[in-house]
Order: structure tokens, then C-alpha cells, then sequence
């Protein structure tokens, strides 16, 4: 397997979450046995994982995902100091002093956000906003969803630090609703609690 289609496989299960590996050749345009075997390299590496899957009458299916490994092959921008800030901070802080805190570096993050993403529609501002979140480090995207529109991010760059510290992704929800405050901006999927992706959907007012 080349390295891009070692990647583009890795970066299929990211976004998906499994995939049998048919559904992997189709989009990586090769042979499903090709495929195969290199699912197998993948998995000696340590980096995906397969479970059977009935899907109709046969024989069961495998299911391919990624392994902690894999989620971890890809950029992360946690840093062990933060989270020795942030321990500290916990430690010697009320709660209510360290939200205040976190909830005014989103206000201040939220600002640089909204003059770079401009003004325009709100397609055109989403699009600007992905390119940022990539640059940060997220593997982003955005699709219309009915009257309004869903933000996924499949690769969260402070991932470490919002296990040990789920109040950060609080703050990442209020960031988005302060960058775009003419938006209803609700959490539709949180991946510390299921899936493996975290959702933001955005509906003009």
C-alpha cells in the first residue's frame, strides 16, 4: 500500500468510524482483496482492528475500525504541559473560578475566529471556519442538514486533555456559539460519551 493510500485508508475509518472492506475498496477505487491485505498490514501495525458484522443472509462481514493507535497516528495538539496547567488550576481553584476562566479564553478565541472567518454567508463562513479547525490540528467538515447545517469533527487536536477534563469541551461548544452568534448552535454528538465524532449543528435565526 502507498503511503496516500495508507492514509486515505486510515482517514475513511476516521470519518466512518468502521467500514466493511468492500465499502473501503469502492471509495479507494482497488480490488477488495487488494484491500484486504492491506487491512491486514494495517491491523499487524497495530492500527485498525476488525469485528465480525451479520449484515443478511451469508457468512458475517468484517467491520473495520481504528485502534486507540490509529486515532492516535494522526495530529494531536495537547500538550503535556496543559494538562499540568490545568491539574494545577484544578487543584487550587473553585469550579466556578476555573469555568470563568476557560469561558473567557473562548470569548477571546471566539473573536480572532469571527475576524477570520469574515463576513458572508453562512456557508462560506462554516467553510472558513473547517480550514481553521484543520490548521488547528481537527480533522473538520461541514454538510447542509435540513434547515441548517451539521460541523463534524472526526479528530479532536485536544482529545488528551478532554478525557481527563471534560469541561473543555464546553468550552469548545460556547466557542462555536460565540463565533457564530447569529446561530442556534446545539451539540449533537459528543464523542467521550458515543460515536466517534463530535457534532455541532448550526441553524441561522
Amino acid at each position: 500500500m502507498s503511503a496516500t493510500t495508507r492514509e486515505a485508508c486510515l482517514t475513511l475509518l476516521l470519518r466512518q468510524g468502521e467500514a466493511t472492506a468492500a465499502a473501503l475498496a469502492q471509495q479507494l477505487e482497488v480490488s477488495v482483496q487488494v484491500t484486504r491485505r492491506h487491512l491486514r498490514s494495517l491491523e499487524e501495525d497495530g492500527l485498525v482492528q476488525a469485528s465480525p458484522a451479520t449484515e443478511g443472509p451469508g457468512r458475517p462481514s468484517n467491520r473495520w475500525q481504528l485502534t486507540a493507535h490509529g486515532q492516535n497516528h494522526f495530529p494531536d495538539g495537547s500538550e503535556n504541559f496543559a494538562l499540568g496547567l490545568l491539574s494545577s488550576m484544578a487543584g487550587s481553584l473553585p469550579p466556578e473560578q476555573l469555568q470563568g476562566l476557560l469561558a473567557h479564553q473562548a470569548l477571546q478565541k471566539a473573536g480572532d475566529y469571527r475576524d477570520r472567518v469574515g463576513q458572508g454567508d453562512l456557508p462560506h463562513r462554516l467553510q472558513r471556519m473547517v480550514e481553521l479547525r484543520r490548521d488547528e490540528g481537527y480533522v473538520a467538515e461541514f454538510a447542509a442538514d435540513g434547515d441548517g447545517w451539521l460541523m463534524s469533527e472526526f479528530h479532536c487536536s485536544v482529545v488528551r486533555i478532554a478525557e481527563q477534563f471534560p469541561c473543555i469541551c464546553d468550552q469548545e461548544l460556547q466557542l462555536i456559539r460565540h463565533t457564530f452568534p447569529d446561530c442556534d448552535v446545539q451539540r449533537v454528538q459528543w464523542r467521550l460519551e458515543s460515536g466517534h465524532s463530535c457534532g455541532f449543528r448550526l441553524a441561522p435565526r
